[in-house]
């Protein structure tokens, strides 16, 4: 994950465009058709969304892509009462999900990541 911007939403949606790199360690171009993802925290997923629109990754190439992601605003703000007391504001996290290409052979690459981000105004 490369930047996650908040675009608005209400009391029960949040909706944020996350920025994504994409690495192609192939000799070809990836013509990606779609990609789409689940956020989960804890074993509970908090978010899910999907690329827009198609692209093509470089051959040994990468290209970063946006996604447009709705966060449950109920569920999210659950999820952050019960953490209060998060060490250090660090929260771990872990990103599922598949990358649909548009080829014959190949039609979906799953991908899975782990990270950790700061909650904002946690104290270091």
């Amino acid at each position: 994950m490369v930047d996650v911007r908040l675009l608005g939403g209400n009391l029960l949606q949040q909706n944020f465009r996350v920025t994504l790199d994409i690495q192609n360690p192939n000799d070809r171009a990836l013509p990606v058709a779609h990609v789409s993802a689940n956020l989960v925290m804890d074993g509970e997923q908090i978010a899910s969304g999907a690329t827009s629109r198609a692209f093509i990754v470089p051959a040994r190439g990468r290209m970063r892509f946006d996604m447009i992601v709705a966060a449950d605003m109920a569920t999210g703000l659950m999820w952050l009462a019960q953490r209060r007391d998060v060490p250090r504001g660090a929260v771990d996290y872990e990103l599922d999900g598949v990358v649909r290409l548009d080829l014959p052979l190949f039609h979906s690459l799953p991908f899975h990541e782990k990270g950790s981000f700061t909650l904002p105004g946690a104290s270091r």
